[in-house]
């Protein structure tokens, strides 16, 4: 690991300064992906500025019945929330399957929001061991003809097929949430749906946020109607990454969608918002018929490598399963 610098940063201000002033400067929120990546020479800062200080740690409500989550709130603070769970049960889920107590204790929004991909060709061996463009822009990507099992089959390129590692962002997705930063020159914000980069051909470029910005929140609208849920298939039950997961919102009047919110997790570079499915089941009787065809509809455009293609039918009975237990839930109310 190389040497670096630390300094625990006084306001918002202090850390801007200071990751202006050198770009080899990052961010510190709870360090679980950061400090893994300096471990294995990915990331190699000369300076860590500790957010940790910063008064983004509170989850309040907005004004239009929304809530606000500050960047450096962790994610057992965002899981409990009384107002979260009652409110967006798919999200306090998401976190939830996303990591043991003791990273959750640890890890917060913000670092949530940008940790980088699980791919082991972007996170293993030394640096230049493997092509990897993210690691290495131009050096090709090894996973299209190796190890590509838990990669993308949706919105993939020929530089990119990693995967986005988070539960909590798939979530975020399917409640059009928006991230909150701060520049020099003031504050901004970014729909989440906008946030992360297509992969293109530069997927070293991983989302919009503005040269020097620092993430300071997450504001999420009103919840939508109707019963929401995250569902997760993973190799093993516990604290595995995904291999294909769901976040659902359904909106149902006398047996008929309403409303429709659904993003897949694990098979894309970032959070998939499903807006195919959702089309096809808005004004679709709510039965598993129209699931299945919502699910068809959003995986036509699918482009599976040779060894994960089990994906498409995982994915498929996941929409169908989770839709299902959300329309009973409905009709139960």
């Amino acid at each position: 690991m190389r040497e670096f610098r630390y300094h625990r940063a006084a306001d918002t201000a202090d850390a801007l300064a200071l990751l202006a002033a050198d770009p080899e400067a990052r961010p510190l929120g709870g360090g679980t992906n950061l400090v893994d990546l300096m471990k294995t020479g990915v990331e190699r800062p000369a300076l860590l500025v500790d957010l940790r200080d910063l008064p983004l740690d509170t989850i309040g409500a907005t004004t239009d019945g929304g809530l606000r989550v500050g960047a450096t709130v962790t994610n057992s603070d965002l899981a409990a929330h009384p107002e979260v769970r009652r409110r967006y049960p798919a999200l306090t889920q998401a976190v939830l399957a996303g990591a043991s107590g003791q990273l959750r204790n640890m890890a917060t929004v913000g670092g949530n929001l940008l940790q980088r991909t699980r791919c082991g060709y972007f996170t293993g061996g030394a640096a230049g061991a493997t092509a990897c463009n993210k690691r290495a822009p131009g050096s090709g990507c090894a996973a299209l003809t190796g190890d590509h099992r838990n990669h993308a089959v949706l919105g993939a390129s020929a530089h990119c097929v990693a995967v986005h590692p988070s539960d909590m962002a798939v979530a975020l997705a399917a409640f059009d949430a928006v991230v909150a930063y701060e520049t020099a020159d003031g504050p901004g914000e970014l729909p989440l749906a906008a946030f992360y980069r297509p992969v293109g051909s530069t997927p070293h470029e991983e989302t919009a946020l503005p040269p020097g910005a620092l993430v300071t929140g997450v504001v999420l609208p009103p919840a939508p109607p109707g019963p929401s849920r995250y569902r997760k298939v993973r190799d093993r039950a516990s604290y595995a990454f995904a291999i294909g997961s769901l976040a659902a919102a359904l909106d149902i009047r006398d047996g008929v969608v309403r409303e429709a919110r659904l993003a897949f997790g694990a098979v894309a570079s970032h959070p998939w918002r499903a807006r195919r499915a959702e089309q096809a089941l808005t004004g679709a009787p709510a039965d598993a018929t129209a699931f299945a065809a919502a699910a068809d509809a959003e995986l036509a455009g699918a482009r599976p490598l040779p060894h994960n293609g089990h994906k498409l039918p995982l994915l498929r009975h996941l929409t169908v399963r989770t839709l299902t237990e959300l329309a009973e839930e409905a009709a139960g109310r």
